[in-house]
C-alpha cells in the first residue's frame, strides 16, 4: 500500500506541499483595510449629516456611494486587487456586496446581455439574496404571530 492511499498519509503530502499563510499579515491587512472602508463611509456620513441630513438619510447615502465606488472600481479591475490584499476585510463591508454583483457580470458580458450579464448577475449574490429575503420574511411571521394582541383588524 502506498503513503498516498491512506486518508493520513495525503493529509501528510497535502500538508508538506501546501504553504503556510502568513496568519497575522492577512488579519492585519484586512483590518486596517476595512477600517480604511468604514473611516470614509464615516466621513461621508459626517458630510451628510454636516449639510442637515438626519441619520437615516445620510445613511442611506453612504450606502450607495459606497457600492456605486466599490462597482466603479471592480469595472477597472481595482477592486479585485484590494480583496487579493485584504481579504475579507474588503469583503464585509457592503462594498463586497457590490463586488459579487459586478464581477460576473464584467465576466461574463462577452455572452451577451440579457444571458450572459443578466443571466450570471447573481451567481454569487442570489444565494445572498434568496436567504436575506427568505429569513426577513420568516422573522417577520414570527413577530406577527407573537404581537398578534396589539394588532386590530377593522
Amino acid at each position: 500500500m502506498k503513503p498516498l492511499d491512506t486518508k493520513k498519509g495525503y493529509q501528510d503530502y497535502v500538508d508538506k506541499k501546501s504553504p503556510n499563510s502568513p496568519i497575522l499579515k492577512n488579519c492585519f491587512n484586512a483590518f486596517w483595510v476595512g477600517g480604511l472602508i468604514c473611516s470614509i463611509g464615516q466621513v461621508i456620513l459626517f458630510i451628510c449629516k454636516q449639510r442637515g441630513l438626519d441619520t437615516q438619510t445620510s445613511g442611506t447615502i453612504v450606502s450607495i456611494i459606497l457600492i456605486g465606488i466599490s462597482a466603479f472600481l471592480t469595472g477597472l479591475n481595482i477592486f479585485n486587487r484590494i480583496g487579493k490584499l485584504a481579504g475579507a476585510g474588503s469583503l464585509i463591508p457592503i462594498t463586497g456586496f457590490a463586488n459579487s454583483i459586478v464581477a460576473p457580470a464584467m465576466e461574463y458580458k462577452s455572452e451577451g446581455y440579457v444571458m450572459g450579464v443578466g443571466g450570471k448577475m447573481f451567481t454569487v449574490a442570489g444565494p445572498v439574496l434568496v436567504f436575506g429575503i427568505s429569513a426577513s420574511i420568516i422573522v417577520g411571521l414570527v413577530y406577527l404571530i407573537f404581537n398578534s394582541q396589539s394588532i386590530t383588524l377593522v
